[in-house]
């Protein structure tokens, strides 16, 4: 009887997300911003993929999760800023159901599969720190792909679970979605199917993919620290700390505006307090993992010397060919 009623009732084709609506005034800067962002964020990301293929001194375990967690979060950024872009330039802020869900679901997945990569990278730098005598029998190159494929494959199933509950609903308004993308609560809030068996599954399974990965990033972290306070070198101390301080920086902005916004309770005072977190692990998080990892790590800044060298020393072959030939 219910599922006829709701076949009965009328279904929206699309959702209005109202992103940052009540910022009129501001369109152009917030436009300038994002678009800032999103071209430091691609650019800074594919250029850390660049030097960890190119660079034969970027092969080893850590560069290797660091080079996929840029590839990750490039596209993580580009699941949400293009469209917000394109949204706050001209102020067409619809987007149609089955767009919605893909990018819930794809979101979903990256988010997942981000938590794996900052977990698998501090126990990376756990066995570099704690058991470094170990490190290269237990970090070997196929345990690393192990990982990663494993950090992918997390994401995937989340959203193939989450995408085939979602595509399930009936939506049949209101239609607006107070944020600037189509996540999960705000899809099942939106519907008026019966989602409570949804709810009842989903969450427990969201849940096991995020907890588990921070209890581990915390581990790891906890006991690096408490392994390089027993160090007596001041300056073997120093280098310790400044090997992980990079990824410890990231972990905190991202899992700490994660559950901030999950935890806080769903009111109209808090909304836009929940936006403005939102926008630190969904876009500020990606844009600060290269400028960090590229501004404060030794290595990544002399492939990047070698390479901008390489490459004006080929523009200058270039030149003096031409030359010759002219």
């Amino acid at each position: 009887m219910a599922d006829t009623k709701e076949r009965n009732q009328t279904s929206i084709t699309g959702f209005i997300l109202l992103d940052f609506g009540n910022l009129h005034e501001l369109k152009i800067l917030l436009f300038l911003l994002f678009l800032a962002i999103y071209i430091v964020t691609v650019a800074g990301n594919i250029l850390i993929v660049a030097l960890v293929v190119s660079d034969q001194h970027l092969h080893t375990p850590m560069y290797f999760f660091l080079g996929n967690l840029s590839c990750l979060e490039t596209c993580y950024t580009s699941t949400i800023l293009p469209r917000m872009l394109a949204s706050v330039l001209t102020g067409d802020r619809s987007i149609s159901v089955r767009g919605c869900l893909v990018q819930s679901g794809i979101f979903g997945s990256l988010l997942a599969a981000e938590c794996c990569f900052l977990s698998v990278m501090s126990y990376d730098r756990y066995l570099a720190i704690c058991k470094p005598l170990h490190y290269a029998a237990c970090m070997n190159s196929r345990f690393s792909f192990q990982l990663a494929a494993v950090s992918w494959l997390s994401g995937s199933v989340v959203s193939s679970i989450t995408v085939c509950w979602l595509s399930q609903l009936i939506f049949c308004g209101p239609n607006e979605i107070d944020h600037f993308l189509c996540d999960y609560t705000s899809l099942i809030k939106l519907s008026c199917s019966d989602t409570s068996l949804m709810v009842l599954v989903i969450s427990p399974v969201c849940f096991i993919f995020i907890l588990p990965p921070f209890l581990l990033t915390l581990a790891s972290y906890m006991a690096i620290i408490s392994t390089v306070l027993r160090i007596s070198s001041s300056a073997r101390r120093q280098k310790a700390f400044s090997t992980c301080s990079s990824h410890l920086i990231v972990v905190t902005i991202f899992y700490g505006t994660l559950f901030v916004v999950y935890m806080l309770p769903d009111t109209a005072a808090l909304r836009e307090l929940n936006k403005v977190f939102s926008v630190f692990y969904t876009i500020l998080t990606p844009v600060v993992n290269p400028l960090i990892y590229s501004l404060r790590n030794k290595e990544v800044k002399e492939a990047l010397r070698k390479a901008l060298s390489k490459t004006m020393a080929f523009i200058t072959n270039h030149k003096l060919s031409s030359q010759h030939l002219l």
